[in-house]
């Protein structure tokens, strides 16, 4: 009988790492700033894409003030039972995990991956897919997500969206250089476009000749995502699922991500802004943070003039008819769907009337639409 003993659980040594860190209080960087290397390099060893090698255990050992041995042993160990686990026939188990995390019938039939036979070289392409090593830890990049006051890590089906949505801005040209200042008159211009459905096909356009990147990709199944913002070296991305097919979604929407432009930090924001009333099946949205709440009030007022829908709200109010919606939208320049949105958010319309004011708009951006 063998007394060998094995660890019943791998742990990644950049997760031990990180834990040296918090109790310090230390970042990455300061770490980085300590040890004179690049920050990516501290950030490789935690994700475990990068080996703590015999030179970085005396540097961590000297930071920490640990023996280097602890470092090397730690890393050293770590890859025989992970070699160790991979030679016993954890196929299934590996297999199983990919699939838990991931919807990838859905990605392979939207041409994101194919369902690779050999599990080495399917996790090879989900590692490609999201940017990151094998699925041993949550993942690291963290991003601003609607109902969280703090920035919170990513799920892998929504860091599978967020890479591809990178990778199409990566791919348009022609666009134009971003300034911090393009904001207003970049919405101003927007307004233009917002009396008639067609004028939808006008939006990409725009804003590339103001420096962003506008990126229609479909969500992933229960990611429940309506759009994002973020930033690549090229410039600003906005991505819009479309998940609800409206004209005032698309909207509310596309200058919500906008606001968070015009905020100027350079952070990734995923938004879950619609619940769509009794259709949904995501249940009610969470409480939005200051952030999302700033971006609310932005957009809602770019689409419409406080002032003004207050007053047509006091005059209008509790009967709003389909002719007293379409000729305040005719007076404010925006197209009634627009409006009949921000009375059915704000509780004054039921989501089952009007409907037929919330036209689609998919129709007028056929071909631009990425699965």
């Amino acid at each position: 009988m063998s007394t060998e003993l094995h660890p019943a659980q791998l742990v990644l040594p950049g997760r031990i790492l990180k834990q040296e860190l918090e109790a310090r209080g230390w970042a990455q960087r300061d770490l980085a700033a300590i040890l004179g290397r690049p920050e990516q390099v501290i950030s490789e060893i935690i994700t475990g894409s990068k080996q703590i090698t015999p030179e970085t255990s005396v540097e961590l050992s000297q930071a920490f003030g640990t023996s280097p041995e602890f470092w090397h042993n730690l890393e050293a160990n770590y890859r025989l039972e992970l070699a160790r686990t991979q030679a016993q026939g954890d196929v299934i188990a590996r297999r199983s995990r990919l699939y838990a995390e991931l919807p990838l019938r859905e990605m392979a039939s939207r041409g994101w991956l194919t369902l690779r036979e050999s599990v080495d070289e399917l996790e090879a392409e989900v590692a490609g897919c999201l940017g990151v090593p094998l699925l041993l830890e949550p993942p690291h990049l963290a991003v601003r997500w609607r109902g969280s006051a703090a920035r919170t890590p990513l799920t892998y089906v929504q860091l599978a969206w967020l890479r591809r949505a990178e990778t199409l801005a990566r791919g348009q040209t022609g666009v134009g250089p971003w300034r911090a200042d393009y904001t207003e008159p970049l919405v101003r211009e927007l307004a233009d476009h917002m009396r008639q459905a067609e004028d939808v096909a006008h939006v990409p356009a725009t804003l590339a000749r103001w420096g962003v990147r506008l990126v229609f990709l479909r969500h992933l199944a229960k990611t429940y995502l309506d759009g994002a913002a973020f930033w690549l070296e090229e410039g600003p991305v906005v991505a819009l699922t479309l998940r609800y097919d409206r004209i005032d979604s698309f909207w509310f929407t596309l200058m919500h991500e906008l606001a968070h432009l015009a905020e100027g930090a350079r952070e990734t924001y995923l938004d879950q802004l619609e619940n769509g009333g009794a259709e949904d099946d995501a249940g009610d949205l969470p409480s939005p943070d200051a952030h999302e709440e700033a971006a609310n009030r932005l957009a809602s007022g770019w689409l419409l003039a406080p002032d003004a829908f207050t007053d047509f709200v006091t005059r209008t109010s509790p009967r709003f008819s389909r002719a007293s919606i379409e000729a305040f939208a005719t007076g404010q320049g925006r197209h009634p769907g627009i409006v009949l949105g921000r009375l059915q958010r704000a509780g004054f319309v039921s989501y089952r009337n009007l409907r037929g004011l919330l036209v689609k708009v998919s129709p007028v951006l056929l071909g631009q639409i990425n699965e």
